[in-house]
């Protein structure tokens, strides 16, 4: 990409930003602090729409590639990014957010040859872990920068992999997802926030990423790069777990995920843990993508250690506060 659009790219997502905090300020589109919060000022919320115009202008300054080849999943993005929205406006009903997020995922599988890849015994499989994933992208969306670091280490090891490992998807449709995590990080990853990425924002880049890792695993048949997302796979399956054993609801809000206890409880600064966060999946990363192992081995590598780790940390924080 030439480097002026690149310029042209970084005003348009920055003008958007500026634009819609006027209309969220207007409107009154906030997040105020509740018992599970990790903030206590009342913030901007849903700066994170910043992601599905970031698509809108990649459709723009690649028209005709947009329409032949990205038309299935720019369909699904905008509908899961506008009910997502919406949600973050007023509370929509489960039904209506599940019957929303089936069809986004149909049309990701879609666009990323998935349904022609694989055995139709698989297709519930893969609704259910693309479902899973995204949901898990919103849970962990919880303190200041844990989303635009994460996705930006993601995103970046997908285009290093689209460079230097395999050509998977024109590099375009991955710098423009990266240069909106940088903007929107511009104006999050900040002791106090100017906004937060809401339910558009996770869902959105959540979506995105997926998108790409899932074109990779059907490109290369390397199941493998699921792995990419780990750490939040690992904390997200590992809390649910704890809150089963604990008969809790687990549709419920609730702050035992690691990230939560830092926060709120030990009060680390919320851009130390997104940043450690990001920098333990960037290790894995490195691992991950130069690494000729067999896919279950690279699973025990990198969970054993990391699992045992993480309970360690979590068993020690809810000893010391009493949890």
């Amino acid at each position: 990409m030439d480097n002026f659009i690149y310029l042209i790219i970084v005003v348009l997502l920055f003008l958007t930003e500026l634009i819609y905090f006027r209309i969220a300020d207007k409107y009154n589109i906030i997040d105020k602090p509740n018992h599970r919060s990790a903030h206590t000022q009342v913030t901007l919320r849903g700066g994170g729409i910043i992601f599905p115009i970031a698509f809108i202008i990649f459709c723009l300054f690649n028209l005709n590639e947009a329409i032949q080849n990205y038309w299935s999943f720019g369909l699904g993005l905008l509908a899961i990014c506008i009910i997502s929205f919406a949600d973050d406006v007023k509370t929509l009903s489960n039904k209506i957010r599940l019957s929303v997020h089936l069809v986004s995922v149909t049309l990701l599988l879609y666009f990323a040859g998935a349904f022609n890849l694989m055995p139709v015994w698989a297709w519930p499989i893969l609704f259910i872990l693309v479902i899973g994933t995204l949901n898990a992208y919103n849970f962990m969306d919880g303190i200041n920068g844990m989303t635009g670091a994460y996705s930006l280490i993601t995103l970046g090891s997908l285009a290093y992999i689209n460079k230097e490992i395999i050509r998977f998807t024109d590099e375009n449709f991955i710098w423009y997802p990266i240069i909106a995590c940088l903007v929107f990080l511009f104006f999050n990853f900040r002791k106090k926030a100017k906004c937060f990425a809401g339910d558009v924002g996770s869902m959105g880049i959540g979506f995105w990423v997926l998108g790409l890792i899932t074109l990779l695993i059907m490109r290369t048949g390397e199941y493998k790069y699921i792995l990419l997302l780990s750490i939040y796979g690992m904390e997200v399956v590992l809390t649910i777990i704890e809150r089963i054993l604990l008969k809790e609801n687990i549709f419920e809000a609730h702050r035992r995920h690691l990230y939560q206890l830092l926060a709120n409880e030990k009060k680390v600064s919320h851009l130390v843990v997104s940043s450690v966060y990001a920098v333990c999946q960037l290790l894995i990363n490195i691992f991950l993508i130069h690494s000729q192992l067999p896919f279950w081995a690279v699973i025990l590598i990198i969970f054993i250690p990391a699992g045992g780790m993480y309970l360690a940390l979590k068993w020690k924080l809810k000893k010391e506060y009493n949890l």
